[in-house]
């Protein structure tokens, strides 16, 4: 009898625990009172196959159960609701009943912080610190490894396996970057990305409600956010809308079968965004662009489909209020479906008006570039976002301009042709520029190790029109090829403990990586106080013999950049420049306070940029 009692009990405890492990699992996790966004669809999961037969209500003052969407899938439920505005803070029972079997779930909502400062925008006033956590700095060893997950790799040797940073590190070195000049930082995405390998870069979401604990967690994300805020510092989110990792749940168990692009064997996409505005253009080229995965380990989700839309609206929404985020890059934006795209920008920018967007369109062509933003364009299709990441003003404006001899079309010139096109924008104060990121080769080793062009580069980057961005480790000449991908990602030396050197400080970086440190610190300080970089207009004269002149100007400050790109000084007349140097005598180098008379020839030296503060 004791024998059988036992086993009785063990089977019970068994049953018990998958019951435990039944409970359904509700996205979003929870949702705000006082939200303008009160209309919400929970996407519900189950492991019990026959869940979606469940009857459901919702108990709870102001909350409605609008409809219940019954799944393809029967482990999933799609579920309605409607928060009335006078809805109060608390938990809202959700039952779901199967037969004598009754589910209660516990659906939190929260109020609003009303003092909190979020969602600020990130405008032409500020500089971005792009930095991907795994490979900043590693403030906390005992989260290198999480137990449970596919990817176990830990391997500093390695350019492609985790090497252990995460969001304290960046927590540990919020100084270092205020120090700098920085005013806000921009992570690569930090959610959950549970994949067999290549996890460090954070592309391939596992769980849009998680953040991975690899780099801290929900938590530790939450404190990121808190501490750039008491810093004045804001945050910017890396969403990925177009795809997900192989191993997310909805991808290994399918609420619908259409939840995803599948085709009758893998097709990759293009990679063309031609197709998508060319009037010639073939449907199928169209087809294949927007549909087609963008790796074997990343499928396309099918925005076309209503679910999988409110899932990725909401995610979106909840992100930022959840986390206080002020800014948001759209990840491979013109590989979505630009229609969802218009819809999810439009859902922010309702909830959050001075929040701001910017899509990474890495194209050829302004023109092109141009489509997938807010243009002057009269055509068919007209995107509502604000900004992007603007590769033309990179690949063919600062890249040629220190890198190639001067000509009529080449050098130089080239930078200041594609910024002549900037009519075609709405704004484009609104565009990120940038001198490389995690996907291209850095900078420093483009120049071919030029510390002045390097310097070119930097004093371009803090003084165009545009939102500056820079890539984590360009203020200490950090170098690398993109072939592969992983030579551009290496560590922050002295993020780690034991690191031989430490770039974090003046003395462990050696005399030219303190000169480019000095020049950046310089010129991003001064241009947190300059409103003619920040707010003013820019005003460009043509290149001749290869120098550019261009001037950031307002009512209260006009600051003159002059861009020798020649092997050797050159003398500039400033005659030529009257029409915006006006009555003004004198200039101050902002880089080195000293005093030049702008009444008089001026003499720039070899691959150099002059920014003068006229006085």
């Amino acid at each position: 009898m004791k024998l059988k009692y036992r086993v009785l009990t063990l089977f019970a405890c068994i049953a018990t625990l998958g019951l435990r492990a039944q409970t359904p699992e509700v996205y979003p996790p929870h949702w705000w009172t006082g939200m303008k966004h009160n209309t919400i669809q929970l996407l519900v999961k189950s492991a019990d196959p026959q869940f979606g037969k469940s009857d459901v209500t919702i108990q709870y003052n102001g909350v409605t159960l609008t409809k219940v969407n019954r799944l393809e899938n029967g482990k999933y439920l799609a579920l309605d609701i409607a928060i009335a505005p006078e809805a109060t803070a608390g938990n809202a029972v959700i039952l779901f009943k199967s037969g004598k079997k009754t589910q209660k779930v516990n659906f939190p909502l929260k109020p609003r912080d009303r003092n909190r400062v979020y969602a600020q925008g990130v405008t032409a006033a500020d500089f971005i610190y792009l930095a991907m956590p795994d490979r900043f700095s590693n403030g906390d060893p005992t989260n290198d490894k999480i137990k449970g997950m596919r990817d176990q790799s830990l391997n500093r040797d390695s350019i492609f396996h985790r090497h252990g940073g995460d969001l304290q590190g960046l927590i540990n070195h919020l100084d270092y970057l205020q120090d700098l000049g920085i005013t806000t930082v921009w992570l690569t995405p930090v959610l959950e990305n549970d994949m067999p390998d290549r996890t460090e870069h954070g592309y391939a979401i596992t769980n849009h409600y998680k953040v991975d604990p690899r780099q801290g967690g929900d938590a530790l994300y939450k404190k990121l956010s808190d501490e750039l805020h008491k810093r004045n510092m804001k945050l910017i989110q890396d969403a990925v809308y177009n795809h997900v990792g192989l191993y997310h749940f909805f991808v290994q168990d399918k609420p619908t079968h259409d939840w995803l692009h599948e085709w009758p064997s893998y097709t990759n996409t293009n990679y063309k965004d031609q197709p998508l505005f060319d009037i010639h253009a073939a449907k199928t080229d169209q087809q294949r662009m927007s549909d087609g995965w963008f790796t074997r380990f990343m499928p396309d989700v099918n925005q076309n489909n209503p679910y999988v839309a409110n899932f990725l609206i909401q995610h979106a929404l909840w992100s930022v209020e959840e986390f206080g985020v002020d800014g948001w890059r759209i990840d491979t934006y013109i590989y979505n479906n630009l229609e969802f795209m218009n819809r999810c920008n439009q859902a922010l920018l309702d909830e959050y008006p001075n929040i701001s967007l910017f899509g990474e369109t890495w194209v050829h062509g302004v023109a092109g570039q141009a489509f997938f933003t807010r243009n002057t364009f009269n055509i068919p299709f007209k995107s509502n976002l604000p900004g992007l990441t603007d590769f033309q003003a990179n690949l063919y404006g600062i890249m040629n301009a220190v890198n190639e001899p001067f000509g009529w079309t080449n050098g130089v010139n080239k930078l200041y042709q594609t910024l002549a096109a900037d009519f075609v924008y709405e704004d484009p104060m609104k565009h990120v520029i940038f001198l490389d990121n995690h996907d291209m080769s850095r900078f420093y080793s483009v120049v071919n190790e030029d510390l002045d062009k390097h310097k070119m580069g930097l004093a371009w980057l803090l003084t165009c029109r545009g939102i500056p961005q820079m890539y984590y480790g360009t203020e200490v000449l950090m170098k690398g090829i993109s072939n592969p991908d992983g030579w551009v990602r290496l560590d922050f030396p002295g993020g780690w403990p034991g690191d031989k050197a430490n770039k974090f400080t003046r003395e462990g970086r050696n005399e030219k990586e303190n000169e480019a440190f000095e020049w950046t610190k310089k010129l991003a300080n001064f241009r947190k106080n300059s409103s003619a970089i920040k707010t003013g207009k820019m005003m460009q004269y043509v290149p001749e013999d290869g120098v550019y002149v261009y001037f950031r100007y307002d009512d209260q400050q006009t600051v003159m950049c002059i861009m020798n790109t020649q092997d050797k000084p050159m003398e500039i007349d400033p005659k030529r420049f009257s029409e915006r140097i006006k009555t003004f005598k004198q200039g101050r180098e902002v880089t080195t306070d000293r005093i030049h008379n702008v009444e008089a020839t001026l003499t720039v030296p070899q691959k150099y940029v002059l920014v003068l503060e006229l006085k």
